[in-house]
This record gives structure tokens, C-alpha cells and sequence, in this order.
């Protein structure tokens, strides 16, 4: 079993409350556009982190994440990349991934636009955490927490941190 803390398109913005959100999470998962070196490194330190680089992200950001990062975490095989789409409107990037072998759970960001929700043509469960920056158009910013234990996700919690414009110490 494993706890799974879900984040994306912080931008440079890390709000205090998401490490004590993700206090009992085994891992931090983090759907790119991360924003500065800084803020990986800190997830990086408080909880082991896998993460992709989005469309913001240059430099060593780029050079240091993948693009799409495909693994397996408890029986489950996940796939995250930050730019993907939603089910029925996917980039053609990710659909060819998809026709030669769906994942059980497609993870991406980009959008800011919290969504889950289950692909019925490719069968797996996609998952949107939204955006918990204070830069883009979302109003509020969100997280998602869940559990993955025996290829089942369980307990999925959608986190509210508060409206977008106000950064919290």
C-alpha cells in the first residue's frame, strides 16, 4: 500500500500547507510545470518525488525530468506527463502512447482544471490534480491525496488550499 501525494503547476509557488497535506504520504507525485529548481528540491526533501517537466519549466528542470514518466506502483501501471488532454480530447502524443498500451492511471496537469475521471475507450482512470500555484486562471487551488494498494486507488481526496491570489505562510 502506498499513499500518493498529487500536485501540479505550482509555478515557483509552494504553499506551506501541502507538507503538512502530504505528512503521511509515502511519495509526492508532481505533474510538471514545477516552476524553479527550488521548489522540486524541496518536495524532493520532505517526501521521495517522481515528476515531469511542463511546458514552463526550462533550463535544469528540462534536463533533469522526463517528458513522460511511466512506472509501476503496486501492481498499478501509471503514466504521467504534464500536457496530455482529457478523455476523448488527448494530444496525439499521448493517444499513440495510449493505442499501443494503455496505463491503468493517466496523470497529467497543464489545464489548471481539476478532473477525474474514468477513460472508457482505453479503460483506466484519469486524473487531473488541477493547479496549486498563485499564477494562471484557476480560482482555487487543489491537491489531490489518494492510496494505491493491490492495483486498486482508494480513499482519492481532493484537497482544497485556498483561492488562488492569496499566498499563505
Amino acid at each position: 500500500m502506498r499513499k500518493i501525494g498529487l500536485l501540479s503547476d505550482t509555478h515557483s509557488h509552494l504553499d506551506e500547507k501541502i507538507f503538512d497535506y502530504f505528512k503521511d504520504c509515502d511519495e509526492l507525485w508532481h505533474a510538471g510545470d514545477i516552476g524553479s529548481m527550488e521548489v522540486l528540491e524541496r518536495l524532493e526533501a520532505f517526501k521521495p518525488t517522481k515528476a515531469v517537466y511542463g511546458n514552463i519549466d526550462g533550463g535544469l528542470l528540462r534536463q533533469t525530468l522526463p517528458l513522460n514518466l511511466r512506472f509501476e506502483c503496486e501492481g498499478m501501471d501509471v503514466l504521467m506527463t504534464h500536457i496530455g488532454g482529457y478523455p476523448g480530447r488527448y494530444n496525439q502524443r499521448v493517444r499513440a502512447i495510449f493505442e499501443e498500451k494503455a496505463p491503468d492511471l493517466f496523470i497529467c496537469g497543464h489545464s489548471h482544471i481539476l478532473k477525474v475521471m474514468p477513460d472508457k475507450k482505453y479503460d483506466f482512470l484519469h486524473v487531473n490534480p488541477g493547479a496549486c500555484g498563485v499564477h494562471g486562471f484557476h480560482k482555487v487551488k487543489t491537491l489531490i491525496r489518494f492510496t494505491i494498494d493491490q492495483a486498486a486507488i482508494k480513499g482519492m481526496e481532493v484537497i482544497e488550499l485556498g483561492l488562488r491570489g492569496k499566498i499563505e505562510k
